[in-house]
């Protein structure tokens, strides 16, 4: 359909379009979301770490995060850190496709690296996934205290 004709059935039905808008965003939402969980990671990482329980103890909103393949997770995502692992949660909007997690600290590594302008952690979970998530190094300390002797050795 040409650009000009589908513009003309726009403007000849304007509730037909009015109709159809919130579905299609809808269905576009859950696609994005879907397609983001699979590349970043988070969908194998379900898998195996999906949670039921919530989350009681501190947990501190992650600026910016970024997972496999440079999918970003800016100011989406929640972090806590208990003695049974790492807890990870997206914002509601964003659940889709992204259940919450709880990582055992035996299956996270850290690792420290320097940005341009910022320090960074990468977390590496799951032994057999490794798949990394990296945060700015502010966040990765507030954890490190929350988790205290639990926290992964290795951290360099």
């Amino acid at each position: 359909m040409p650009q000009d004709s589908f513009q003309r059935f726009i403007d000849q039905h304007p509730a037909f379009f009015a109709a159809v808008f919130p579905f299609y965003f809808i269905a576009l939402w859950l696609l994005i979301s879907t397609l983001i969980s699979l590349i970043g990671g988070w969908f194998s990482l379900a898998k195996i770490y999906r949670t039921r329980i919530p989350f009681q103890g501190m947990k501190l909103k992650l600026w910016s995060s970024q997972m496999r393949w440079w999918t970003h997770y800016n100011n989406v995502i929640t972090a806590g850190a208990s003695q049974e692992g790492l807890h990870l949660t997206s914002m509601f909007l964003f659940r889709f496709m992204h259940p919450p997690l709880l990582i055992p600290w035996a299956e996270v590594r850290v690792r420290r690296t320097k940005g341009w302008f910022f320090e960074y952690v990468t977390f590496t979970l799951g032994r057999e996934l490794s798949i990394p998530l990296r945060i700015r190094g502010k966040p990765a300390e507030k954890l490190r205290k929350i988790a205290g002797a639990r926290w992964p050795i290795g951290d360099t």
